[in-house]
């Protein structure tokens, strides 16, 4: 009697499997049927904002649904990410992150959320590099003039950011740790802060996006040194990466992907990875955000997965063995 029952319940739950798969299938192909949501967790007009809207435009595009673009920043990124973590796990509620988050995660225990097991990856929008440059009056032409101008200054130099704990914050913390130079961190409120003090000689090294820095470059206002990315750029080609150009092993990527809640069914996020991925290849999607300094990628989940993995072992690694101080 006990083995009938038993191959009665596991017939059971082998009919169950079946029936769910089957209609976690037909969600996907009948997907979407409604406007999806895509949560952005930073203020309009900053790059996810436009990288999430020009996706969002040739999504609407493809599917004829709306797909609305929401704002909701706070909290370094972390509201936004949250409300998808909890949101209805039917597919339409999106939201995109950048590289910050995973610096987030490898720094931040008190996180309503976990990054890798309450979030699903669905792909890796853009990879963006920042460009390092200095205030004009800093005696430097180079990577290496820098270095050498920063050991004989000890703690002299300044770099700014968007805020303690922020990517550009560990950009500079980077570099100061692979070149051996002690320079001093400068918090500010946003990346255009940052800016305008290294504009204005308040703070002499500026790590930031090709976008914000590119006007006071030509200019005259700033002075460019290399890019964070890990070879030359297209968008750049006349600025060295800072790994070729005396920073061995320096790389940082300010990319920007698209998650959703962990609890989503499979066969819709791959739906939804499939369909940011045509949308990444089209011309002008390219193009607009070449335009950024952006480099359309369009992963899929599992290599996304991978990379904010990796991401997040490399910050907690930086920390550690730089002795960082989050404060």
């Amino acid at each position: 009697m006990k083995i009938v029952v038993l191959r009665s319940t596991a017939v059971a739950i082998f009919v169950a499997l079946v029936v769910l798969a089957a209609g976690q299938s037909a969600m996907a192909q009948n997907y979407p049927s409604k406007p999806v949501r895509f949560i952005v967790p930073f203020l309009p007009g900053a790059g996810t904002d436009i990288t999430a809207r020009t996706i969002a435009k040739k999504l609407t595009e493809t599917w004829g649904q709306q797909v609305i673009v929401d704002n909701r920043p706070g909290a370094a990124g972390a509201i936004g990410v949250d409300i998808t973590s909890q949101a209805n796990p039917d597919g339409y509620t999106i939201c995109l992150i950048s590289a910050s988050h995973t610096v987030n995660a490898a720094t931040n225990p008190r996180l309503p959320y976990n990054l890798e097991k309450d979030l699903h990856p669905i792909a890796q929008a853009t990879s963006l590099f920042y460009v390092m440059a200095v205030n004009p009056s800093v005696p430097v032409k180079s990577v290496k003039d820098l270095i050498a101008h920063a050991r004989a200054n000890p703690g002299k130099l300044n770099f700014g950011s968007s805020g303690t704990g922020g990517l550009q914050h560990f950009a500079g913390e980077m570099f100061a740790h692979l070149a051996g130079v002690r320079i001093v961190h400068v918090p500010f409120k946003g990346g255009a802060a940052s800016i305008r003090a290294g504009i204005a000689g308040e703070t002499q090294i500026v790590f930031s996006t090709l976008l914000g820095t590119r006007p006071h470059i030509q200019a005259g206002r700033l002075r460019a040194l290399g890019i964070t990315a890990a070879r030359r750029a297209p968008a750049a080609p006349e600025l060295p990466a800072l790994a070729e150009a005396g920073v061995p092993g320096y790389e940082v990527d300010q990319w920007y992907g698209v998650i959703t809640s962990a609890k989503v069914p499979r066969a819709l996020v791959d739906t939804l990875s499939r369909a940011i991925g045509t949308a990444l290849r089209a011309p002008d999607v390219v193009q607009r955000l070449a335009a950024d300094g952006s480099t359309a990628v369009g992963s899929s989940p599992a290599q996304f997965g991978a990379h904010i993995k990796s991401e997040i072992a490399k910050w907690r690694k930086l920390v550690n063995e730089a002795k960082l101080e989050l404060r």
